[in-house]
């Protein structure tokens, strides 16, 4: 009989809510609009000669490197950030090994290490999400090889000092330091590329987000040049398929649908907030394309409302720390604006009363 490893027998599953999706999807910060229709317009005239050819990766890692301003040496292209999380683990993470991951934060960081048969250390956060510099300082161990931080943080939305993590990634010289930058482009900073004063730190980033690529799967892994190219040794030559590598020069050219959608859902962003503050629900100031709301007893109510008004929100309770919160998607102005007035109505009939006047 086969035997499954102890790693693995025991890992948690990560279940995402992909079925039943029908209606304005706020629940997955995914891009509403979709992609640039330059993207399309390529897809529409790929033939089949693409399909039948092994997909080539180095082009479109070159293109994404200068859009990037990083050289080709520092780059690999990913299957989504998944993979990079994946690569990382699988090159540095041995058995007895320690990975830190500050939670609440994106669950494949935590899976991924421990499919290892790393011992995984969760580090709260502080008070109102705030990054726990000196809890992650104090928790180094000579045994600490792996140390995740997304930034903007998935699903708060808080945002870490750029100097606090080149702190981390100095003390901890031994460990490699993933900064997963994939909400990057609504935040606007960036640690890279300081990984040539700090060669274990790797910053990630995606397509999935701002530029409404999620389906083709297409994330970017950077670092210093001699990490890279060990990584590329654990990284399959054909991880992405040849329509994604196609699509995504079309992707990089087309910056004004970028900046136009980042101009939208800042302002988006920006009206929720102001909104919840008016109503007096308490919430996380997000640097991310999203915000995370309090709720209490209300949040199932609230919720089963607004997917019977067709906008689809995500229950985070299952989150360490985050019982009864809420967090929505923000983007383009149309959906920002029937999300703003569907929430006005929702939150009359949960028995919210406004605290601010207009």
């Amino acid at each position: 009989m086969l035997k499954v490893r102890e790693a693995v027998r025991t890992l948690k599953e990560y279940h995402p809510p992909l079925g039943n999706r029908e209606g304005l999807r706020l629940d997955f910060n995914e891009n509403t609009a979709g992609c640039s229709p330059r993207v399309l317009e390529k897809l529409r005239r790929l033939d089949g000669e693409v399909l039948a050819r092994y997909p080539v990766r180095e082009p479109a890692e070159r293109a994404v490197a200068a859009a990037f301003g990083v050289s080709p040496e520092e780059l690999l292209l990913t299957n989504g950030t998944d993979e990079a999380i994946h690569l990382i683990c699988e090159t540095y993470l041995e058995a007895e090994d320690e990975a830190l991951v500050i939670v609440p934060t994106f669950a494949m960081y935590e899976i991924y290490a421990a499919a290892t048969g790393a011992h995984v250390v969760s580090i709260p956060a502080g008070r109102d999400f705030s990054f726990p510099t000196a809890d992650v300082l104090a928790a180094l161990t000579p045994r600490t090889r792996f140390i995740a931080v997304a930034n903007p943080n998935n699903p708060t939305g808080a945002f870490t000092s750029l100097s606090d993590l080149a702190q981390i990634a100095k003390a901890a010289p031994d460990a490699a330091l993933l900064v997963d930058e994939a909400y990057f482009e609504f935040s606007g900073e960036t640690i890279a590329p300081q990984w040539r004063e700090l060669p274990n730190l790797f910053v990630s980033r995606t397509f999935s987000k701002a530029y409404g690529m999620a389906g083709l799967r297409i994330g970017v892994l950077m670092g210093d040049k001699e990490q890279m190219r060990v990584l590329r040794r654990a990284s399959s030559p054909y991880n992405l398929n040849s329509v994604a590598l196609a699509c995504l020069p079309e992707a990089l050219g087309d910056q004004d649908f970028i900046s136009n959608y980042v101009d939208q859902t800042l302002w988006g962003r920006r009206a929720l907030e102001s909104e919840l503050h008016t109503w007096g629900v308490p919430f996380w100031p997000s640097r991310a394309n999203f915000v995370l709301m309090y709720l209490g007893e209300r949040s199932r109510e609230f919720i089963s409302a607004m997917r019977a008004r067709g906008i689809l929100v995500r229950d985070r309770s299952s989150d360490y720390g985050c019982k009864d919160c809420v967090r929505i998607t923000v983007g383009i102005a149309e959906h920002n604006q029937r999300l703003l007035a569907s929430l006005r109505e929702v939150f009359s009939e949960i028995g919210l009363r406004q605290k601010v006047a207009r």
